[in-house]
């Protein structure tokens, strides 16, 4: 019998990791952001690209649908993936979740139609359920000693109903709008999701201190987002006043002026959105040369 080829190439001596990221759908655009604010950067070589390089000679990108990435992950294929941590359940492969990415958060949830007469998880036992989770939709109505009959689709699950497939559906959903548009209303949350880094658990030994680097250089954008860097000179006789009115992370840090004796160097890091009204508060506290920069990653 002839052994079948693996779509995805052998590695080459030149790569020690591979990240498998999403190939399309919502969240492969703030993840392709991602990885280029953290200096890692990714060289496409066309549209069509399965394997694309990085700034790093040692590091590579693999593309693949957000469902395989679990196991692509898990079985060595990549040593590292960024998908939906209902990717990984819904996979039951078995990773290492090692960062939290904080977007792309929804939920998986049980909706009926709005005039249904089901009105919690108990009154679909023997019922349909659509559903593109299956997996984690068994586990979930076992956890409950429920019994419906699960129906697999492959997608526009929230249609299932209407179409007399279903009795309620298994979907997942940030906003709620799709939901309501096809008249669902939910009647409970089976799982919380958002994107995650994961790892092979191997290469978290193996290849440790190449995973801990890729691993601080993305956790240090995310420690950036929302935030800035602000400076400004200060008089002695007023920095009391202007420590109470800076949030900054631990206080702001103090500096002598080198060519005063008066002033001195105040700096902080605080959040994006506080700012408007910072400058005008430091400002009438005797704060001048104020300086307000971009943060592009941050390290603790």
């Amino acid at each position: 019998m002839t052994k079948k080829k693996s779509p995805i190439p052998n590695r080459t001596s030149v790569f020690n990791i591979r990240i498998a990221i999403p190939n399309k759908g919502r969240i492969s655009v703030p993840i392709r952001e991602l990885i280029e604010k953290s200096g890692l950067g990714i060289i496409d070589n066309g549209e069509r690209t399965l394997i694309a390089q990085t700034r790093d000679q040692h590091i590579e990108i693999l593309y693949a649908r957000p469902i395989d990435i679990p196991e692509y992950v898990s079985s060595g294929v990549a040593d590292l993936g960024i998908t939906g941590h209902d990717m990984v359940i819904e996979r039951g492969s078995e990773v290492t979740e090692l960062l939290n990415l904080g977007f792309g958060s929804a939920s998986v949830v049980l909706a009926v139609p709005d005039n249904s007469d089901i009105n919690c998880p108990q009154d679909l036992n023997n019922r349909r359920v659509s559903t593109e989770f299956p997996a984690i939709t068994r586990k979930y109505f076992k956890k409950l000693g429920i019994k419906p009959v699960i129906v697999p689709v492959g997608g526009a699950c929230e249609a299932t109903p209407s179409l007399g497939i279903s009795d309620a559906i298994v979907d997942i959903s940030s906003s709620g709008t799709t939901l309501r548009q096809n008249h669902l209303k939910i009647i409970d949350i089976v799982l919380k999701t958002s994107t995650y880094l994961i790892a092979n658990p191997r290469s978290c030994v193996n290849k440790k201190e190449k995973i801990d680097e890729i691993h601080l250089a993305l956790e240090s954008v995310l420690n950036a987002k929302g935030k800035c860097y602000l400076m400004m000179n200060v008089s002695r006789n007023s920095l009391d006043d202007i420590r109470t009115i800076i949030p900054g992370m631990g206080g702001p840090t103090i500096m002598d002026v080198a060519s005063s004796t008066d002033m001195v160097a105040v700096h902080a890091v605080v959040e994006d959105e506080m700012i408007y009204q910072l400058i005008n508060r430091l400002k009438q506290a005797g704060a001048k040369d104020i300086l307000v920069m971009n943060i592009e990653r941050l390290i603790r």
